[in-house]
């Protein structure tokens, strides 16, 4: 994708070649912290299997920008698998919250494609999340979560702002994951390229009820039982949790 001349960011000054304390790997890759994450646990740490939400911007060993989620203005989300095997194991190496950069040889790049930027690429990578882990508390609410009477709960994970609350009858636009109890992710807006709209009266009872508890630019985690959910008639089953940022009120 092209990107705009003034929306570019500068190439850093180690853009030609790795420099001496970066640390390289046996498949070639060379990597080096610009910012660590605030978590130790290596099981932070994305696995194949994982989507991953991240900032970058690439560049080819001259100084050329090629590619940049910041300058597009929005954070990419994609299965750490499906990408250039360099970036994969840059990615695996990193811990949520963490900024590196890598230097990519072609043999783990885009290995002389068509069209695809040749040579040693160099990327700065920000992990911002894994959003297909499941919270910590994703097979009970915790004592601070709230109940109603329905028996759906709910804990507010960010605040939001105004007073507007949808309406039953209205539409809204979200962002969402949904995980069994067993930590499975089984839906997400970011499997979908983005946010999702729907009127309220469309989808299960616990989102109906829960969406209007909520005011825009919040971010809420619900833990739904099955009978406000799916009601056992057809899968995921049992309790459901789901986190939602509820971006507008249409």
């Amino acid at each position: 994708m092209r990107v705009r001349e003034e929306t570019r960011d500068p190439p850093p000054p180690d853009v030609a070649g790795p420099p001496a304390d970066a640390v390289k790997t046996a498949s070639g890759l060379t990597t080096k912290v610009l910012a660590a994450s605030d978590s130790k646990d290596a099981k932070d740490r994305p696995t194949p299997a994982d989507l991953v939400t991240v900032d970058y911007t690439g560049w080819t060993t001259d100084g050329k920008m090629f590619d940049s989620s910041i300058a597009r203005g929005k954070p990419s989300t994609f299965p750490v698998n499906r990408v250039i095997p360099g970036f994969s194991e840059g990615l695996q190496l990193m811990l949520p919250g963490e900024k590196r950069r890598l230097w990519i040889p072609e043999a783990l790049a885009y290995r002389g494609q068509e069209g695809k930027p040749k040579g040693m690429l160099v990327f700065d990578i920000e992990l911002l999340s894994i959003p297909n882990r499941p919270p910590a508390d994703v097979k009970a609410p915790p004592a601070d979560a709230k109940h109603t009477a329905s028996g759906l709960a709910y804990k507010v994970l960010k605040e939001g702002f105004g007073g507007r609350h949808p309406k039953s009858g209205g539409s809204v636009t979200v962002n969402y994951t949904g995980w069994t109890t067993d930590g499975k992710m089984f839906d997400s807006s970011v499997l979908h390229g983005g946010a999702s709209s729907f009127p309220l009266d469309s989808v299960i009872p616990g989102w109906t009820e829960g969406l209007q508890l909520m005011v825009e630019g919040e971010r809420t985690r619900f833990w739904i039982p099955e009978k406000l959910a799916y009601k056992g008639q057809s899968a995921p089953y049992g309790m459901l949790v789901f986190d939602v940022e509820l971006l507008k009120l249409q």
